[in-house]
Order: structure tokens, then sequence, then C-alpha cells
């Protein structure tokens, strides 16, 4: 008979694995080509612009299926959700890494060295707190793309992966911030163990202390932080592919379907469906992710009330 605490981390790690199973399977589905194509860029002007099918619309109903509609080119826009939906998760996914890895081994250097060096380096991050990071990785990712525009030898798929990587490490340096502070905050409690004073004592280095001390209790809070640091790089990697300077055609993201979206809204023909699936797609993404932090942090530490 399992515990409470041991049920809700079943179900956790069912839940995960169910919802990367789903949308596995149909991300290959999105990309897979039957001769004529992959299915998310296939274009075909005769049904553009068809609203979802399910609505039993008479002037589509020898339209192929489409669940989500499709867009001014034809194409599906589920097929273009769901792939989509996968570059702003890896984006999101690799900019949490980097964030956490940054603020990880910031947040423990400041803590174990103490004294001055914690002091100077806590310092720097409230300074970095007063900067609008929003407009540092809009600079990043402004000067990628000006340095891939300006090397014309570059191939069009360089190009992309070239600012695909400049976009998720804008994002992923300027959200360490708040992992440091923790990080650092619980370095700070463990060192005043007496484990920590028997290993200096026995001459343990500090790489055997860190790996085999600091880390091992650290990790339950870096993975927590990790997982609440991915929804807030996914909605900045949105934000920005709406203002065009993220995620560019002919990679499709969450942030640049809804920009194309909202093109289509107008007082005689609203393509509401243009709009409101990408957006609808974010919001259930996040709210699923930050569930998911949450009910973590608290199988970690269920003293935590927040």
């Amino acid at each position: 008979m399992l515990s409470k605490g041991n049920a809700k981390k079943t179900m956790l790690i069912f839940a995960f694995f169910g919802a990367a199973l789903l949308f596995s399977s149909s991300f290959f589905w999105a990309i897979s080509d039957n001769g004529g194509g992959r299915r998310f860029e296939r274009t075909n002007v005769q049904v553009a612009l068809m609203p979802p099918t399910w609505l039993g619309d008479e002037k589509n109903k020898h339209a192929p299926f489409a669940l989500f509609g499709t867009d001014q080119l034809g194409r599906d826009v589920f097929a273009r959700c769901i792939v989509g939906g996968a570059i702003s998760v890896c984006v999101g996914l690799f900019a949490a890494f980097i964030a956490v890895f940054i603020g990880t081994a910031w947040g423990t250097i400041a803590g174990v060295r103490g004294g001055k060096t914690d002091a100077a380096m806590m310092r720097a991050v409230d300074i970095l707190y007063g900067l609008p990071s929003i407009m540092l990785v809009v600079l990043i990712t402004v000067a990628a793309n000006s340095f891939v525009q300006g090397t014309p030898t570059m191939s069009s798929a360089l190009q992309e992966f070239v600012n695909v990587v400049a976009l998720l490490s804008a994002i992923g340096i300027v959200s360490w911030l708040t992992v440091s502070r923790v990080i650092r905050g619980q370095v700070r409690s463990l060192m005043q163990r007496p484990a920590m004073d028997a290993c200096k004592v026995i001459g343990v280095g500090p790489l055997r202390t860190f790996t085999h001390h600091l880390f091992p209790a650290l990790l339950g809070t870096i993975v927590v932080y990790a997982t609440l640091t991915v929804p807030t790089a996914i909605l900045s990697e949105a934000f920005l592919s709406f203002l065009g300077i993220g995620i560019r055609e002919p990679l499709p993201s969450w942030g640049n379907l809804a920009a194309d979206g909202l093109g289509q809204l107008n007082p005689v023909h609203s393509r509401w469906w243009l709009l409101f699936w990408p957006c609808a797609c974010i919001a259930v993404t996040l709210i699923a992710m930050n569930w998911f932090g949450q009910s973590l942090r608290k199988c970690v530490d269920p003293r935590s009330t927040i």
C-alpha cells in the first residue's frame, strides 16, 4: 500500500510520461511526410483559411479534416501548433538548463566562500535585478540576427540554428538570478551543519565536498526551480516571437503563430482559430507546468506552503 506522499509522486511521474508520450506521438505525426511534404509545411491554397471541420461548415464539408482549421496558405494549424510547441518547449528547457547551471554555480560559490566574496556576488545579483531583463534579451537576439544577416555565405538552416541558440542563450542568461539566491541560501544553511565541519577537519577537498555532500542535498531544490523556470522561458520566447524577434518563419512557434493569427481578426472576416489555438496552447502548457512544478516542490519539501 503506497503512502500518500509516494502515491502523489507516482501520479506525477505517470502524468509527466503520459503527457510526454502523447506530445511525442503528435509531433512525429505533424512532421510525417507521405510524399507531399511534411504535414506542418504542406500548403494547399484550395482549403486556405478553413475553420475547424468539427464546426460543420457547409463550405468545407468536402475539404480534408483539419482539427484546428487551416491558415492563409492552407497549412494544418494543429500540426503547426504541435511543431511550434516542440520548438517553444525545447527553447524553454534549454534556457532553463542554462539558467539553473549558472544560478547553481553562482549561488554555490557565494554560499561556500562567504564573507566579502558572498557580499560582492550578491550585490552583483541585486544590480542585475534592477536591469530590464527583456531588453537585454532583445539586444542579444537583435545582435545575433544582425550577425546572421551580415554573413551571406551562411546557409539558411545554419541561420535558423544560430537564431534559436542565441534566443535560448539570451533567455537563460537573464533567468538565473532567482535560482542563485535560492541556492546561496540553501548552501549557507548546509555549511552550518556538523557534517561540513567534519569534512574540513578530515581534509575533504572543495570539489568532493560539493559532489558528495552539497549537491545531493541541493538536487531537489535544483530540480524544482528548473521546472518552475521552464514556463517563464516559454512565455519569454512566445512574447519575443510574437514581436518578430524570436523564432521566425519558416519555423513555427506559438508566438509567431499568434502574431499571424492577430492579423486575421477584422470586422469582415474574423478567423479566430488562427489566434485562439496558439494562445490556448501557451495557456494550457504554462498552467500544466506550473502545477507540475508546484506539486514537485511540495513532494521535495512538504513544509512548503507556496
